[in-house]
């Protein structure tokens, strides 16, 4: 589902990757851990095509993404990739349920149907009880699962996480981690998580570690 090769990135005189390549299997979890400033949150934006490699390859789902163009690049990434971050993001003025559909009105899927499946999802999820609950009504672990199904809306291949649990308490964290595995369970999707939660990436189907700008063998 993903390879990268020979990945390297700098931002000044700052070598932050120093040629770095994995493969990720359909349906597999992997965890991504290693020192604050060790590369792993931009090896995974430039995964998730939110930054771009000085040189390397990416490929996602046998896509070569550095080569399409910046519109076809955000279609790519509506579609195929779906993000999870450390915040949640949440649009303040707006419901749950308005918040896990926005990336599928952008996509141009008819209301009716953005509302079925953001419904599907957060049954999946324990949130139904909270449709129509803004941010500030949830807490903080709500929150993060309302961010989880807005990644999850469009089916994508790929989900990302850059510490998806690092705001939450530790009952918070251990659902949250027990819910990605049941997502990839359900789902079928391949999910690459970058942690400082030796829990979470202990529970991977692989724990790889960066370090210096590179993958430890």
């Amino acid at each position: 589902m993903i390879i990268a090769q020979d990945i390297h990135k700098s931002y000044g005189d700052l070598e932050v990757l120093k040629g770095v390549s994995l493969e990720v299997s359909k349906g597999e979890i992997i965890s991504i851990v290693g020192a604050s400033g060790a590369g792993k949150s931009t090896l995974l934006h430039i995964i998730g095509t939110l930054d771009k490699a000085d040189s390397g390859k990416i490929e996602v789902n046998r896509i070569e993404v550095q080569k399409l163009s910046e519109k076809k690049l955000a279609e790519f990434r509506n579609l195929h990739i779906g993000f999870v971050f450390q915040f949640h993001h949440l649009l303040p003025e707006f419901t749950a349920l308005e918040n896990i559909c926005i990336p599928a009105f952008i996509r141009g899927l008819r209301k009716k149907d953005a509302v079925s499946k953001a419904q599907e999802l957060m049954a999946f999820m324990n949130l139904s009880d909270r449709t129509h609950h803004k941010p500030a009504e949830l807490s903080g672990g709500e929150q993060q699962r309302v961010a989880v199904a807005r990644a999850l809306i469009n089916a994508p291949d790929v989900i990302l996480a850059d510490e998806p649990s690092g705001n939450l308490d530790s009952a918070s964290a251990v659902e949250l981690h027990n819910l990605f595995f049941r997502l990839r369970d359900t789902y079928s999707q391949t999910y690459v998580i970058v942690t400082h939660n030796s829990e979470l990436a202990n529970m991977a189907d692989r724990k790889l570690t960066i370090k210096d700008g590179m993958i430890e063998k």
